[in-house]
């Protein structure tokens, strides 16, 4: 039988914040040019400004995509963990584990009803893993290559490429001191890949609960710092069609939200908004204090979200997730299109489905008995 958690009425989540942990690093991961996993931090990259007037679709045909029609699971988030519990002797804290993806669709939830969500959830050693239900996914990525673009609109496919066509323009592999003068001018010539990527794994809080959360940084605006989980000046990068008018601009704040959550969650500062015509120009920059976005958006009298809110639901549902997933077996958590509640239910009695890896349940097996054996420091 399902459990359901209402959304509505939103008026409850009104009010004073619930209390938040700032995101700090704990450990990172990175996938090669091939999408091949490393415990590194090798495709980190560096800003730096790209040209304006540059045109996004350039090398469209030459895109070398990454196929993520195979289902990944969080396995490299799981190996992170482990290689970070060797490393420190003892469990993480955290109550709940997933992708960043995810929890950007639980806060967002009050304010975002469209596409709706399906993930699913395991509870194991008192801690529930969360991925994304990847057949729900796939089936609504072929709906949306199956829609007619509006009039006058270019293809989903070409406008995703224009963000990673936009992050190549704006990144480096070092430091810009270190690079030649050829490598920051011919950046527009570069075949576009999104196979590689950094990706941040951060301790974080919302209300009672605590978070483990991964994902993928778009760049630095300096250098990492020495000292473990102090803050560090990520860049997240995105872009946006040019605001000629209101509907141009309330779209732009509709997808604010999105901007701030996502580098809320992960402790990053910094966005930069390189705005675009309606053919893929690049037109315009704009760099937004990530703290700074739900205190503008108030001063613009924007009514579409509020940050509270999102804090409030977020911390009210993961606290009743934790308690409505209390046993064994594999959880749906789903929101369908335009509903007003997430429903939870159990589709497998018993075990992890391939949520949990055996290598991650062995390693915490031996993680337990090495603590239960001598040093005590593993917390259940």
């Amino acid at each position: 039988m399902a459990s359901a958690f209402n959304i509505q009425p939103i008026g409850r989540f009104n009010g004073e914040c619930e209390p938040v942990k700032r995101p700090k690093e704990i450990a990172c991961f990175s996938y090669d040019d091939k999408h091949e996993f490393h415990l590194d931090d090798r495709s980190l990259q560096w800003y730096y400004p790209p040209e304006l007037g540059a045109d996004l679709s350039r090398g469209f045909n030459q895109f070398d995509k990454h196929d993520d029609s195979k289902d990944e699971h969080i396995d490299s988030l799981l190996k992170t963990i482990m290689a970070h519990e060797e490393e420190e002797g003892k469990k993480i804290d955290a109550q709940i584990v997933t992708w960043r993806g995810m929890m950007t669709k639980i806060m967002s939830a009050p304010f975002e009803d469209r596409d709706g969500f399906e993930m699913n959830a395991t509870l194991y050693q008192v801690r529930d893993f969360i991925e994304e239900n990847h057949a729900w996914k796939q089936a609504l990525k072929q709906e949306q290559r199956q829609q007619q673009p509006r009039r006058g609109q270019m293809s989903p496919d070409i406008m995703t490429y224009w963000g990673y066509k936009f992050e190549t323009l704006c990144c480096l592999p070092r430091p810009w001191g270190e690079v030649s003068r050829d490598l920051i001018e011919n950046r527009d010539k570069e075949i576009v890949s999104n196979k590689a990527q950094y990706c941040s794994v951060v301790r974080t809080g919302i209300g009672k609960t605590i978070l483990c959360l991964g994902g993928e940084v778009d760049a630095i605006w300096d250098s990492k710092p020495m000292e473990k989980g102090a803050p560090i000046n990520w860049i997240e990068l995105k872009t946006s069609v040019e605001i000629r008018d209101d509907r141009t601009m309330q779209n732009f704040e509709r997808k604010l939200m999105k901007f701030w959550v996502q580098s809320f969650l992960l402790g990053v500062p910094k966005i930069i908004v390189g705005f675009r015509s309606q053919k893929g120009i690049l037109t315009k920059l704009e760099e937004i204090q990530t703290a700074k976005i739900p205190e503008t958006a108030a001063k613009r009298g924007v009514r579409s979200w509020d940050a509270n809110m999102c804090i409030n639901f977020a911390s009210a549902f993961l606290e009743w997730l934790r308690n409505t997933i209390n046993d064994e077996g594999v959880w749906r958590i789903r929101r369908r299109p335009r509903s007003s509640t997430i429903e939870v239910f159990r589709v497998e009695e018993v075990g992890h489905g391939s949520i949990l890896t055996d290598e991650f349940i062995n390693w915490r097996i031996k993680l337990s008995l090495n603590s239960s054996g001598g040093s005590g420091s593993g917390n259940s």
